[in-house]
């Protein structure tokens, strides 16, 4: 069995190995890829990515990146292509080819049914003198000197620098077409990425609780409206006012403070000035504000009015945190 420091270094190895190639692409970017950047830009179609083997698996992420960032894509297996899937390709699209070698079979077919379709070719290759790259109207150079592989054969370096090419193709075209964090929320609606964008405090104490006193309440109704209402706060009120609130901490400092706690009322345990924000702030700044302060909760307001409470554990269960 090998031990830890053999296998950490072959890691290592491989990292070092696949970071130098990307790098190394800074160098063969060139006017082509502006040209082709900006033709994507101004076409009126949509990009399709095709690739055969680990080139296919590496087109279907960039599809999924450029879809995500506002650039409609749609991935056809070149294998696949020359067997009916031809038809995806519609007059406007831009087709990206990618292939290591640029001579694999598939490819060689595929090539000259896209340009009888005059469908503008983006070649993505490794080979400058391949028969894609010759063809191909505008060519991404995904030179690599070697495979981080031993025996230089599996697709690692290689399919590392096709995958960086593309998120270099798409955050081109994103910075371009100004997409915002608003578009970006727009498509992904879903999981705490989508959330991080989209969910307000509003969307969050609609469903809890509205813990509330008045500033002359005693102790124990204190106690009560915080444990029935599970927030582990209460808002405290005068004259239909927020003047403080009262948490668990309140509470465990005043038992330390006080023996007898009988005359206290809410105004005496209070904390004044509590931390709040409007129900239209994002939950994301909710969270920072709460992080940014050590506490668990914050009262959120509607136009002055006091809205409810949120909670550190809202945002967890959200899966903002």
């Amino acid at each position: 069995m090998s031990d830890t420091q053999s296998i950490l270094s072959i890691a290592k190895r491989t990292l070092e190995t696949e970071s130098k190639a990307i790098e190394n692409l800074i160098d063969q970017l060139n006017d082509q890829f502006a040209e082709a950047v900006q033709y994507i830009l101004e076409s009126k179609g949509r990009v399709i990515v095709s690739g055969v083997g680990k080139s296919a698996i590496i087109a279907s992420k960039i599809v999924a990146t450029l879809n995500s960032t506002g650039t409609p894509a749609v991935f056809m297996h070149a294998a696949d292509a020359i067997h009916g899937d031809l038809g995806t390709i519609q007059d406007n699209d831009v087709v990206v080819c990618i292939s290591k070698s640029g001579n694999t079979p598939e490819i060689k077919a595929l090539l000259p049914l896209i340009k009888i379709g005059k469908n503008k070719l983006i070649g993505m290759t490794g080979s400058m003198d391949s028969i894609l790259a010759k063809q191909a109207d505008f060519v991404l150079s995904t030179y690599v000197e070697k495979e981080a592989c031993p025996n230089n054969l599996a697709p690692t370096t290689s399919t590392s620098a096709q995958m960086a090419m593309g998120d270099a193709l798409a955050i081109c075209l994103l910075e371009l077409r100004g997409f915002s964090s608003a578009d970006f929320a727009k498509y992904h609606p879903g999981g705490s990425l989508g959330k991080k964008l989209y969910l307000r405090v509003a969307d969050i104490v609609i469903n809890n609780q509205k813990p509330q006193v008045d500033a002359t309440s005693g102790v124990k109704d204190v106690i009560v409206e915080i444990s029935e209402k599970m927030l582990g706060v209460t808002a405290v009120m005068e004259n239909n006012k927020v003047v403080g609130i009262v948490t668990d901490g309140d509470i465990r400092r005043m038992l330390s403070k006080y023996d007898n706690i009988g005359e206290l009322t809410a105004k005496d345990i209070m904390t004044a000035n509590p931390k709040s924000v409007t129900i239209d702030t994002l939950a994301v700044k909710a969270l920072k504000t709460l992080q940014d302060n050590g506490i668990s909760q914050l009262l959120a307001f509607d136009n002055g009015s006091y809205a409810g409470v949120v909670h550190i554990h809202n945002l967890i269960n959200e899966g903002i945190l």
